[in-house]
């Protein structure tokens, strides 16, 4: 007798009911995976360089790693964790302090820890979210607090990136029938993928526009201290009455070479925090203490991640002057370790390209150099400088680039 699979039927709508794993749906990402394996099988003797891969290529600093090893040692560490050990409060709230010149938070109130900044992306919207809400959210942009949205009823609404506005979301162009229902402002600077960073006034538009519409702004400050050439780190809640209207999520995955450690922390408006706790006090119970005290020793050595900016800043510098080169109108960002540049339309006695996933396949094909395409506005295509190199080995892979590339000559768009 065969057996009867309601399983098949009984998949909740928001990923995709009962035609859930049915549909083959090959996103972004997956094309360029298969794209690598293909090219490398092809091409066995050629090693592939990945300037796609969004975190960081080095290991977190030995002293955080033994401080990890001492604390997991301690038979008192072992328990569950809840909403995080007030240590590592205090420490986030000196952190900003120091580094961002936000001297006035309180860890009791305004400060909570989170297991990664995208667990805690994905929590808020359970704090205020309801059907028929809305999310602003940038585009392009990391998408996970719009995947949440959509999950508890509520809706999308993009606002474009363009380079003629600086990779700014234009705020003024939004439709007055939208911010009647909008609650959420997403905000991520440094950029990815753009690599683009804000300003202090743009920071001060964003608190008059969330005060004028009652919109709660979450800035996602994921590369927020990976700052070069005499910038300065700039948080959100730095800005006069940024606290009033929002919150900040900081991590250690890419600052602290921290990725896999999974932990971060979420500051600024009190009520806000408050309702995060308790979201996340019922989906999780709190990151390992161990990881919340090595997290401490690394927050209190902020020049960890000023090295780590160097290296980056070095590594931008020796890129850009590669693509320029090839024809591109680059610029090399002021933070984070993203470069964004116009896809080309084609190659000079050479194929052509409808989009920038186009060129993305093309480069991974012919050249085995990986990238991440961007067709959200624009045709765009986001260089990493987190290959793995070290600082003799990086001058290699880059003369390595510039010798696959070199007389190509690509073609763009009249500008």
């Amino acid at each position: 007798m065969q057996a009867v699979d309601y399983i098949q039927q009984l998949f909740a709508d928001r990923i995709g009911g009962p035609s859930f794993g049915l549909k083959e749906e090959i996103f972004k990402f997956e094309k360029i995976k298969r794209a690598k394996r293909q090219a490398m099988k092809e091409k066995p003797d050629v090693p592939l360089i990945d300037l796609g891969v969004g975190e960081p290529d080095a290991m977190a600093d030995r002293r955080v790693v033994d401080k990890l090893y001492e604390e997991a040692a301690k038979p008192e560490n072992r328990f569950y964790a809840d909403n995080g050990i007030q240590e590592f409060k205090e420490a986030a709230s000196h952190y900003m302090a120091e580094v961002f010149n936000v001297p006035d938070l309180d860890p009791e109130t305004e400060i909570n820890h989170v297991i990664g900044s995208k667990s805690g992306l994905s929590l808020l919207p359970a704090a205020f979210i309801n059907p028929g809400d809305i999310t602003l959210m940038p585009s392009p942009c990391y998408p996970v607090l719009g995947t949440y949205t959509k999950y508890f009823g509520g809706e999308v609404v993009h606002l474009p990136l363009h380079k003629e506005n600086k990779f700014l979301p234009r705020l003024d162009q939004i439709n007055p029938e939208v911010l009647k229902k909008a609650k959420l402002l997403y905000l991520n600077y440094p950029n990815n993928p753009t690599g683009a960073v804000a300003t202090k006034e743009f920071f001060e538009e964003v608190v008059a526009f969330a005060k004028k519409h009652h919109i709660i702004v979450v800035h996602d400050a994921a590369y927020a201290a990976l700052m070069f050439d005499g910038e300065k780190p700039l948080s959100f809640l730095s800005v006069p009455g940024a606290k009033e209207v929002g919150v900040e999520f900081h991590s250690l995955s890419k600052s602290f070479n921290m990725t896999g450690w999974r932990i971060g922390f979420i500051a600024g408006n009190a009520k806000c925090i408050k309702a995060f706790q308790t979201v996340k006090d019922n989906s999780d119970s709190g990151q390992f203490i161990p990881i919340q005290k090595a997290a401490c020793f690394a927050l209190s050595h902020p020049e960890i991640t000023e090295e780590t900016a160097k290296k980056y800043s070095r590594r931008h510098e020796l890129l850009v002057t590669i693509l320029r080169e090839c024809g591109f109108q680059v610029e090399k960002p002021k933070g984070s370790f993203y470069l964004y540049a116009e896809a080309p339309i084609g190659v000079e006695g050479g194929p052509s390209f409808q989009s920038a996933e186009d060129f993305s396949q093309y480069l991974i094909r012919e050249h085995l150099i990986s990238t991440v395409p961007w067709d959200d506005a624009g045709s765009f295509i986001r260089f990493s400088v987190t290959f793995e190199a070290n600082s003799e080995e990086e001058e290699q892979v880059m003369k390595e680039i510039e010798r696959r590339l070199k007389g190509v000559q690509f073609i763009f768009k009249r500008r």
